[in-house]
């Protein structure tokens, strides 16, 4: 406190027992020094002793920054002193004769009164320079807004006079419609818990447009069962669409990884499967149609020796060569049926389950043909989860459905078996995986153990 002019003796002495830090000077002049020194919060102002009289000594100090947030408290008889004092820029005054505790009371209220000032500048401060709409909300009214800054008609494209006191324009009514229910839970369950949130959510705009924005604030409660939420918002529409661009960005940085690996799985397989092939060629139909070709040339020297011996000779030849005929046939089944290049996938998949170890339930198979590569990609998935069931699910039925499902095809193989297989355990699902990617499709493997197999496929169709 600074105490200025001619006061009562007393008054010092008073604020001091009070435990008020007091400085005291004789004249304006004196005061604007010390306020140099050090800021003062309460300023009680009397006449200069033989100079400036009350309202010049008010006028003197209000001319000066320095006592902008100070409280003037001005020491006056009765009279048209008082008013003068007040128009001259005093927040307050006290009658003399006074006593001890009407000074400390008006004191102790210009104290407060100061602070008060002070935090209005702030908040006023912060209104005009903080990046966002800073409001004060009266949850207890509707919801209605007793203060928001500028900076609202920037991020909503409302000006601030249409929400301030208003019952129809809130915060809340600005809240995108899918986002609402989720922000009132959000808020409300800070009620019990008085801790501040933070909240990301939609706002719609006054031209339709919609803006992401973040809120941060807090519920403060007050008496009567009063309730105010105090916060800020701020609009980062901008952040949240550079977020989703990483976002994006890393979603298909790891397809392209993925895909990368896929390719060289699916290389990685097809040259297995040109090797199995080869061995396949070189132990099976290879090493008997060499055999054919010897005993073709005994045969012929047998004839020119032996013409009655040489028919059954000749038709044992002929079943060799049906042997190999069918053993190639099988090699190229495994390469690519001729089934399915020639009438499609649904006879392909019947003759799939003619050859399966176990009963095989057909469900549905498309009628007309598809793509060649879909068709091509839903028999190999047929055929290796079939493979599966007969090897690994110890299962006593199979069934098997293929349909057309917006602009898809959906392939399921299911079985009774024992369950557990997974996609990632093993050559075969792993295959199919890559497989079925190589197309844009999907594979799904559901196996609950003790619960049977659902191998499911989904394969675009294209345009």
């Amino acid at each position: 406190m600074l105490v200025v002019g001619a006061t009562e003796p007393e008054v010092q002495p008073w604020l001091r027992a009070a435990r008020h830090a007091t400085r005291a000077v004789p004249t304006a002049k004196e005061a604007l020094e010390a306020l140099a020194e050090a800021p003062a919060d309460l300023v009680i102002v009397d006449r200069e002793r033989g100079g400036l009289d009350l309202p010049a000594v008010c006028r003197t100090l209000c001319e000066d920054p320095r006592v902008d947030e100070a409280w003037l408290l001005a020491i006056a008889p009765k009279g048209k002193a008082v008013d003068a004092a007040l128009k001259a820029g005093a927040d307050d005054y006290i009658h003399r004769p006074f006593t001890r505790a009407e000074l400390l009371a008006r004191a102790s209220a210009g104290l407060r009164a100061a602070q008060q000032r002070a935090d209005d500048r702030l908040v006023r401060a912060l209104m005009v320079n903080v990046p966002g709409a800073i409001y004060r909300s009266a949850w207890h009214a509707g919801h209605r807004l007793e203060l928001i800054s500028d900076e609202i008609e920037r991020i909503s494209g409302y000006p601030p006079t249409n929400f301030v006191a208003s019952q129809r324009r809130t915060m809340l009514s600005i809240i995108h419609p899918d986002d609402r229910e989720r922000v009132m839970e959000a808020v409300a369950d800070t009620v019990d818990s008085g801790e501040p949130f933070a909240l990301e959510y939609r706002i719609v705009r006054a031209d339709g447009g919609v803006r992401w924005v973040l809120d941060r604030g807090q519920l403060v409660p007050g008496r009567g069962g009063r309730l105010w939420m105090d916060g800020a918002l701020f609009d980062i529409t901008e952040r949240r669409a550079t977020e989703e661009a990483l976002r994006h960005q890393e979603i298909e940085a790891a397809r392209t990884e993925e895909l990368r690996a896929s390719r060289v799985r699916i290389v990685e397989a097809a040259d297995a499967a040109r090797r199995k092939i080869e061995r396949d060629l070189h132990d099976g139909a290879q090493q008997r149609l060499v055999a054919l070709a010897v005993e073709i040339r005994l045969a012929r020297a047998r004839v020119e020796r032996e013409p009655a011996a040489a028919g059954p000779l000749l038709e044992r030849l002929g079943d060799e060569l049906g042997e190999a005929s069918a053993e190639l046939r099988e090699l190229a089944r495994g390469i690519h049926p001729a089934v399915l290049t020639e009438r499609g996938l649904g006879p392909a998949i019947t003759a799939l389950a003619d050859r399966a170890p176990l009963p095989v339930d057909i469900v549905d198979v498309p009628e007309d043909r598809l793509p060649a590569s879909v068709e091509t990609t839903a028999y190999f998935t047929i055929a290796e989860a079939l493979t599966n069931v007969a090897k690994y699910a110890q299962a006593s039925r199979a069934s098997v459905r293929a349909a057309k499902e917006d602009g898809t095809l959906i392939v399921e193989v299911s079985d009774d078996g024992v369950g557990g297989a997974d996609a990632a355990d093993g050559s075969g699902l792993s295959g199919l995986a890559d497989r079925v990617g190589a197309c844009d499709g999907s594979l799904t493997v559901t196996s609950p153990p003790g619960e049977g197999t659902i191998v499911r496929a989904t394969l675009p169709l294209g345009a």
